[in-house]
């Protein structure tokens, strides 16, 4: 197999940017400096607009399903490109599930990044009224999800999802087009697996953080937590457990919570920096004994924890989802049941009164940054997963 040289990246960008635009800049910027051309082809959900009319609704429903304008721009892109992979990750919803048709007519190999669960959750989160949801895992059709108005509180934009989904397992789009799927963690694989993907096509890629960032140095104190201030990212566990203990406890961070968070500090019970870019939040990171990652709901592979391991930082995270398969009890980090705000206040307090063992912590946490998640391994991994696609692609070619 010749080696791989041109790789078109597709992906649809989010209205707000998030660790899945990152994950894709970074992967383009890795492979362009191991001297692998990269095309980037990218679609913007900023791009879709509110309909004003029923007619209107629908025709947003229809290029929700299928779009023949992406398949088009896909088409052409492959055509005067001509990469040996085209790299997917989100195609919800201005690309839409029509981004894999060209590529099978071209016979071009197709890898594709699952960041989230949406391949068997229509929302996406396997979240719903304060605790993981997985109602419509395994389901054919998933009608939970119109039934209890996931998408956006809305059943009819519920309904368009479950459509998508529904509409593309019928037809084979994803069993057709698609030749290998790379999540972040074993959990990931496992619900994706039981909610009906070929276990044989999925592998574990996990995230990646590079450059290097480094790690800190010198007396740390404090715990901080970094992401968004949401219901599922346990910030109600996180302000009763701040106010059980006298250690500092710092947040950065904005979102639909932000006011129950600046209610917090104006109390007194914790230090609100509000939102910081990476190079202002780094160095609290670096200071910080502990990051806490207290979410409630079933994380994909948050950077936030690499951003921790880079600066030595030990991770104080809930046992649920992907984060066990990430923090190692006792070794690179803590964890706590998810919620429960007497447990995070007891850690908390350990880690005011042992710096040493949390100091050893970090250094556990460095050392699986550098073995695991940096540049060089991420690589490896994406170019076996574009080899096995290749030749997954070439093998159902020839029994065509």
């Amino acid at each position: 197999m010749p080696p791989i040289d041109r790789v078109l990246q597709v992906h649809t960008r989010y209205r707000q940017a998030g660790g899945e635009d990152q994950v894709v800049e970074a992967e383009r910027r890795l492979l362009e400096a191991a001297g692998i051309a990269v095309q980037q082809l990218l679609f913007d959900n900023a791009d879709l607009h509110e309909s004003r009319s029923p007619l209107g609704d629908l025709g947003i429903a229809a290029s929700a399903v299928w779009s023949r304008t992406a398949a088009r721009r896909v088409r052409d892109e492959l055509v005067s490109f001509r990469p040996q992979v085209m790299h997917v990750h989100n195609t919800f919803a201005a690309a839409s599930p029509s981004v894999y048709a060209p590529a099978s007519r071209l016979g071009i190999p197709v890898v594709q990044s699952l960041h989230n669960y949406r391949m068997v959750c229509p929302v996406a989160t396997a979240f719903r009224d304060g605790q993981p949801c997985t109602d419509c895992v395994g389901m054919p059709i998933p009608l939970p999800a119109v039934v209890h108005a996931c998408v956006r509180g809305s059943r009819a934009q519920s309904a368009v999802v479950v459509s998508t989904l529904t509409v593309h397992r019928a037809l084979g789009t994803f069993r057709r087009g698609i030749d290998e799927y790379l999540v972040g963690t074993a959990f990931q694989r496992d619900l994706l697996v039981r909610g009906g993907l070929p276990a044989r096509r999925l592998r574990v890629v996990p995230n990646f953080l590079e450059p290097d960032p480094g790690a800190g140095s010198g007396e740390r104190a404090g715990v901080l937590f970094v992401g968004r201030l949401a219901e599922e990212k346990g910030i109600a566990a996180l302000l009763r457990a701040a106010g059980m203990m006298p250690g500092q406890v710092t947040v950065i961070g904005d979102g639909p919570l932000a006011p129950l968070v600046r209610e917090a500090a104006a109390a007194g019970r914790i230090t609100y920096l509000g939102a910081l870019w990476s190079a202002d939040m780094r160095p609290h990171l670096r200071r910080a004994a502990a990051l806490a990652m207290t979410s409630i709901w079933f994380e994909g592979f948050p950077m936030i924890v690499l951003e921790a391991f880079a600066a030595g930082t030990p991770v104080m995270a809930s046992r649920i989802g992907s984060l066990p398969d990430i923090v190692d009890e006792g070794l690179t980090g803590m964890l706590v049941a998810p919620g429960d705000a007497d447990g995070l206040a007891r850690r908390f307090a350990w880690a005011v009164e042992h710096p040493a063992e949390l100091a050893a912590m970090g250094a556990r946490a460095r050392q699986a940054y550098e073995e695991r998640y940096r540049g060089p391994t991420h690589l490896a991994a994406l170019l076996d997963a574009y080899g096995a696609a290749t030749r997954s692609r070439s093998r159902r070619a020839a029994h065509a």
